[in-house]
């Protein structure tokens, strides 16, 4: 599976400092054995993230993971951006990744991460935390491969 990476983040954008989910995510990905074809670390702007989702759709990403942005931050503006381009949102993938993570930390009720489909493109707006978007990810794995292939107009037993 062909996977785009979009690092969220006005300050890591700037170059104020690293960035540490892209690369977390990136070895996850690889490790669930998906090849990372796209990267690519934008300010908390709007347009700049719907602009990146629909590049890395255009080069084949069947999906797009991003990392940060939502929070509840005046800045944080990640659902806001993929909601405005998306055809449908998924929401048990939002609702799984806070059930879970509220097991790990109280601060997840805050989050606002989400699943869905832009495109033919499965787009999964993920925590910032490096840690935090790993597990998110990983709380979702099973349902990825046959979404993405609704996503992708595959015909499966559904």
């Amino acid at each position: 599976m062909q996977v785009g990476i979009i690092t969220v983040s006005d300050r890591a954008s700037e170059g104020v400092y690293e960035d540490l989910g892209g690369p977390a995510l990136k070895k996850a990905a690889e490790g669930y054995g998906w090849t990372v074809a796209a990267e690519a670390i934008v300010p908390d702007d709007l347009k700049r993230i719907q602009e990146t989702i629909h590049s890395f759709g255009a080069q084949g990403c069947a999906l797009i993971l991003t990392t940060g942005g939502t929070g509840i931050a005046e800045r944080d503006v990640t659902p806001e951006a993929i909601r405005g381009i998306m055809r449908v949102e998924i929401p048990g993938f939002g609702e799984l990744m806070r059930m879970k993570s509220l097991e790990l930390t109280p601060n997840a009720i805050l989050s606002r991460s989400l699943a869905a489909v832009v495109e033919r493109s499965l787009v999964i707006a993920l925590p910032g935390k490096p840690q935090g978007a790993v597990d998110c990810l990983g709380f979702v794995l099973g349902a990825i491969p046959h979404t993405v292939k609704l996503a992708q107009r595959v015909p499966t037993s559904c």
